[in-house]
């Protein structure tokens, strides 16, 4: 009797186990591809390892962290499905959207009228303002609306509002936009240009680098004209793919604001270090 009963018990044992095994090993279902530069921290960047979240990136040995890593995460998870980081040149990011050789875009890129014209976007996922890094002690520490820099040389990274925005500056010399913030820290140490155009959270990596630069910020009025749009971070997609954007605002109307901020400040802490060299 007592063999019966074991028998019995494993019997249901395992019965259960085949019931719940389904749900537990349940794998996501397809896989969502993510393109980015894996060079624009905070937002992404690239470095050798796994640590602070940072996810593998195709057909590299390279692992990507930074801002928009933990939000495709957010959307990946919330669309049950794997993530999978592409590394993009930043002018192949539209192209690689229009023709699908990724799903997504989530690059710290702006939904202007201009790339609406190719391709859609979700809603804003984080919002900036525009700021001027200038040496600190120079001629341009003390300034406080675009005025101040008539004559100074200025640049910004290359396909930005960043860049756009200059000509704004009345006599302004704008210089030849760069590849990225690296390069631009570089011209403005070494004297090449007086000041460049870039966004709060690229302030703050400065000032916890500790390099000899500021931000000037600009009172209402006194700085650049911009539409939220161009200030605004958004993810872009394939024109057509209504139902997975629709489901894409979902997942990101489900991430309070303090939690952006949360996420920023951490990315901002997490990115590769800034030297001085």
């Amino acid at each position: 009797m007592k063999r019966i009963i074991t028998v019995f018990l494993l019997a249901a044992m395992l019965s259960a186990c085949v019931i719940a095994f389904p749900a537990c090993s349940k794998k996501k279902e397809g896989t969502l591809r993510v393109g980015m530069e894996c060079n624009y921290p905070p937002y992404n960047w690239s470095q050798t390892d796994d640590s602070n979240g940072a996810v593998p990136i195709k057909d590299d040995v390279m692992y990507a962290g930074g801002y928009d890593i933990e939000i495709a995460k957010k959307i990946a998870d919330g669309l049950g499905m794997e993530l999978q980081i592409v590394k993009l040149e930043w002018d192949s990011l539209l192209v690689s959207a229009e023709t699908g050789v990724i799903d997504l875009i989530i690059a710290g890129m702006s939904p202007t009228a201009e790339r609406k014209e190719n391709i859609d976007f979700s809603d804003p996922y984080y919002k900036s303002e525009l700021v001027m890094i200038v040496k600190k002690d120079g001629k341009y520490t003390s300034a406080t609306s675009l005025d101040d820099f008539s004559g100074a040389t200025i640049v910004g990274q290359i396909g930005t509002v960043h860049d756009e925005v200059i000509d704004q500056i009345p006599g302004v010399i704008h210089k030849d936009p760069m590849a990225d913030f690296a390069q631009m820290r570089i011209a403005l140490d070494s004297g090449i240009v007086d000041g460049y155009i870039a966004e709060k959270p690229e302030a703050q990596s400065i000032k916890n680098a500790g390099l000899d630069m500021v931000s000037v910020e600009f009172a209402a009025g006194k700085g650049f004209t911009v539409t939220e749009e161009q200030v605004a971070i958004a993810a872009g997609i394939k024109k057509g793919s209504d139902e997975l954007l629709a489901k894409i605002n979902e997942i990101l109307a489900g991430i309070k604001e303090d939690e952006r901020v949360q996420i920023m400040t951490k990315a901002v802490e997490n990115q590769p270090k800034i030297t001085k060299d």
